[in-house]
């Protein structure tokens, strides 16, 4: 008698340890959305199964938690060594519990992802932010906990807020490409001054120039941002950078506003003062982060070549805070189609680019943290569509719509400083968009085929994920 094999053919590929350590997040999750859903076929946490309560810990230790704020990795690995020592705790009493074993899997992963050692200080299991009013996951953390309790005191009330609040992100970059809070990417003329957000916390605004002639394309020059008032916490700040001048302090010259809190750490795991809004300056004259933690703001300003890039993630709850005479905001509804280039979507190449007969400057491929924008390091000659898609390629490897903002930016300028543009413009991105799911959008003409696609790797992954659990619970 042979070894029982499994039911679904061609499964023993997913078997193979690459492609186990690949999808155990995906089952992870998968696994968590089914029993959150209380479907009938997935397993449920036991009362002595205590796995429920490691997650629900493990959310509230991250859930404030900003990627781009210095310490991040180590209160994130902290916070992983926390999960993994209370799955350790209940480990007998949730055997064969499939949400138990799918979530040390997924710990595993993610502790490799993120290179966390597996020895070294975990968080407190039961976490106590202190209540922060200059703080917006404080406040909005402290109004989770008195509407929990509220709920808890009828017992025929049941709570459905959420602890954890909505973010929208807001990218604009090039000739220029916008990118909306509702993730709908266009590229516009909007030649002048415009704003992007305006709403009672924070307004952005933008002013843009033709960057070559005969072209309808614009790139911004000058960015300004102002951080209202806010009651306790600043007083209203104003930042401004132009072309050749991104400063690292507001328009009075201070670098920070409020009084100090304790809610951020340090890149060597050590607590630090931080303020109601502060700047933080990554690379003098180039790359600029300012941090409103009074509102849950973080905005990046980069310069490339000659023009800014500017990238923005708020809390929904504030972008929507607005009344009748702020209607006019692209981030919030888009470009006026008068002033779209884009159709529906879809980026037409031009016809005749008035570039193409220009030189570009020879970039070379220097890391994400040392890209040069201005320096020529010699010239080579581009010749039309082939030759752009050939340079976009060196920086971006998927062809999503940045890769084909990039295209047309090179074939509308001819400046190679585009090609990085788009590249931190993604990478921006990726660091503040809260859904890693709605990263990737693809023009309008790819969309049918990558639907297509999608779906089909989607049934595949569906019939043949029943066996591989059973494979690797095994």
């Amino acid at each position: 008698m042979g070894r029982a094999g499994c039911c679904c053919r061609g499964a023993e590929r997913l078997t193979s340890p690459s492609m186990v350590r690949r999808f155990r997040p995906l089952l992870l999750l998968i696994i968590a959305l089914c029993c959150g859903a209380h479907i009938g076929q997935c397993q449920v946490a036991t009362p002595q199964c205590r796995i429920q309560k490691c997650t629900t810990d493990f959310v509230s230790l991250t859930s404030h938690l900003n990627p781009a704020v210095d310490g991040f990795h180590t209160e994130f690995c902290k916070a992983l060594r926390a999960y993994s020592a209370c799955t350790q705790r209940t480990a007998k009493a949730c055997r064969g519990n499939l949400v138990f074993h799918s979530a040390v899997l997924g710990i595993s992963d993610l502790m490799s992802q993120r290179n966390c050692s597996r020895d070294g200080p975990t968080s407190p299991t039961h976490p106590e932010i202190p209540f922060e009013p200059c703080n917006y996951h404080s406040r909005t953390q402290h109004a989770h906990t008195q509407s929990h309790a509220h709920a808890h005191s009828h017992s025929h009330t049941h709570s459905h807020s959420h602890s954890r609040a909505e973010y929208l992100f807001c990218g604009l970059f090039g000739d220029p490409h916008l990118r909306t809070f509702k993730d709908s990417f266009q590229t516009c003329k909007v030649e002048g001054a415009w704003p992007l957000i305006d709403n009672d916390y924070l307004s952005v605004q933008v002013t843009n120039v033709p960057v070559v002639p005969g072209s309808s394309a614009t790139a911004t020059n000058k960015i300004t941002i102002i951080f209202k008032p806010y009651e306790g916490c600043t007083d209203q700040r104003v930042y401004q950078a132009v072309t050749d001048n991104l400063p690292a302090a507001f328009d009075d010259g201070t670098v920070s506003s409020g009084d100090p809190m304790h809610n951020s750490a340090a890149a060597d795991g050590a607590s630090r003062k931080v303020r109601a809004l502060w700047i933080s300056e990554r690379s003098p004259g180039r790359h600029v982060e300012l941090h409103a933690g009074y509102i849950g703001v973080t905005v990046i300003v980069r310069q490339l070549g000659r023009y800014l890039t500017l990238a923005v993630r708020i809390p929904e709850e504030l972008a929507q805070a607005y009344d009748a005479t702020q209607d006019l905001q692209l981030c919030l509804n888009g470009c006026p189609s008068a002033e779209r280039i884009d159709q529906a979507g879809h980026l037409p190449l031009p016809v005749s680019p008035p570039a193409l007969g220009l030189q570009l400057q020879q970039l070379r491929r220097p890391s994400y943290s040392s890209q040069t924008q201005t320096s020529a390091y010699g010239s080579t000659q581009v010749s039309g569509v082939e030759g752009a898609r050939e340079r976009c390629r060196e920086q971006l490897e998927v062809e999503d719509i940045y890769f084909h903002s990039c295209v047309f930016d090179l074939l509308t300028t001819g400046d190679a400083n585009f090609t990085v543009a788009a590249y931190s413009a993604q990478k921006d991105m990726e660091s503040l968009h809260p859904h890693r799911d709605s990263w990737r959008i693809y023009p309008r003409s790819f969309a049918t085929s990558s639907l297509h696609f999608d779906s089909q790797n989607f049934k595949r992954l569906a019939l043949l994920l029943p066996c591989f659990l059973s494979t690797v619970l095994m």
